[in-house]
């Protein structure tokens, strides 16, 4: 928890929704969430980077996981890197906290 805001280290508060910080290890058996490291969430995404297919993967992964519609999951920073930043509008902080815990 982030101490200063009571919030995960890779949640951030932002207007309708919430940014979540992550992580991407494209290539996996499976996708999955697979910890925290550092201030982002680490996800293991079955999809690989070619063509934006592990991002399109996240993005499903996560309308399904936090049980909202996939036009909810953008992804705003990180198209090419394994450092993501998504924002998830019509959910609250703890909403995505306790979906993520529930997940695995």
């Amino acid at each position: 928890m982030n101490s200063s805001t009571g919030l995960a280290p890779y949640l951030r508060n932002q207007g309708t929704g919430v940014l979540l910080s992550v992580k991407a290890q494209p290539r996996a058996f499976r996708t999955h969430f697979a910890g925290i490291l550092g201030s982002e969430l680490k996800i293991k995404v079955a999809a690989p980077p070619v063509d934006g297919a592990a991002n399109e993967a996240l993005v499903e992964f996560l309308a399904e996981v936090l049980r909202c519609p996939r036009r909810a999951v953008t992804l705003l920073r990180g198209q090419s890197s394994s450092h993501k930043v998504f924002e998830i509008t019509g959910v609250t902080p703890a909403d995505v906290a306790i979906w993520i815990a529930r997940a695995d």
